[in-house]
């Protein structure tokens, strides 16, 4: 039996009328009865009684009905799903995210994707690094990633928030009660710092400010994280170079202070993704980003190198 036949028998047995079931149906009725017929035969079934001043279901009909209806049911939620897929209303996003800032934004996102588009699954990976899940998009692993500037020339990336570069120290440390610090103060003090090698843009860009100054960081510990990090400061184990977002995070133990004349002196958070990537359930999680996520003004950071790297916003 086609999906037509079943539609068929379900419209007579609802009307048991032959001529209303044909109108409903939009077809004329001696073709309708024809197909009835065809069923009964094909299922050597009799489903309905009929006489000249009624139709009726028989047992058999009767019984057949709910069966009828499950397969329509399931016909139709097929052709949902079909259709919720070609549309990207039903799908999977895997989204990578890696520190602090992106541990704020994460839950915001993802509430909204789930009240918006309850049938994407969005599937979160956790990575230590930025530069894991960066990488993990680039290879295909992953569909979108909170990062930050640079952007790889693979990637599309739209900042979702500035985070301010700060001056992490013990809070009895003697600098501490200064509203702003000039980088070269710190050229005799003690650095903890993110590992070397696992592609901190921080970490990179901690050794960078501190060059610029005269002076390479003397670095006496590393951390994995920037937790570990600040819980290292706090120990009084030495100071470092973090970011506003991380510093929400450990409000006690530690002062954070403005670096004076530093360039860069913000970095930028950012949503990236694979160019070109065809598939519609990411382009509605992109849109439902920008609606919750939205994109901060850049036009006093026009000269910050990371901003200049993904050009004109």
């Amino acid at each position: 039996m086609e999906i037509r036949d079943y539609e068929a028998f379900i419209t007579v047995a609802e009307e048991l009328h032959f001529g209303r079931a044909a109108e409903r149906l939009l077809i004329s009725q001696p073709p309708l009865s024809n197909r009835i017929r065809q069923i009964e035969r094909s299922l050597g079934l009799e489903l309905f009684n009929r006489t000249t001043r009624a139709v009726e279901l028989t047992s058999a009909g009767q019984r057949f009905l709910p069966a009828a209806r499950e397969v329509m049911h399931h016909h139709e939620e097929a052709q949902r799903v079909a259709k919720a897929i070609r549309t990207g209303e039903l799908g999977t996003v895997r989204l990578g995210f890696a520190g602090v800032s992106s541990q704020q934004a994460l839950p915001i996102l993802s509430r909204a994707v789930k009240d918006a588009y309850p049938d994407i699954d969005l599937q979160i990976q956790s990575q230590t690094y930025v530069y894991t899940a960066v990488e993990q998009l680039r290879q295909g692993s992953l569909d979108l990633a909170f990062s930050r500037l640079p952007t790889h020339p693979d990637l599309e990336a739209r900042v979702i928030q500035v985070e301010e570069l700060l001056c992490a120290l013990p809070d009895d440390h003697p600098l501490a009660d200064r509203d702003e610090i000039n980088l070269s103060e710190l050229a005799q003090e003690k650095f903890v710092s993110l590992t070397e090698d696992q592609g901190s843009v921080l970490q990179a860009t901690m050794a960078s400010l501190c060059i610029s100054a005269g002076f390479r960081p003397q670095v006496i510990q590393y951390a994995p994280d920037s937790a570990t990090v600040l819980a290292l400061v706090a120990a009084g184990i030495g100071i470092t170079i973090t970011l506003s977002s991380v510093a929400e995070t450990r409000p006690h133990d530690v002062a954070y202070k403005k670096l004076a004349n530093i360039n860069p002196s913000h970095m930028f958070a950012t949503l990236a993704w694979r160019r070109n990537d065809p598939s519609q359930s990411l382009r509605h999680v992109l849109e439902i980003s920008q609606q919750v996520l939205p994109t901060p003004d850049l036009s006093e950071f026009e000269n910050n190198p990371f901003l200049k790297s993904i050009g004109p916003e």
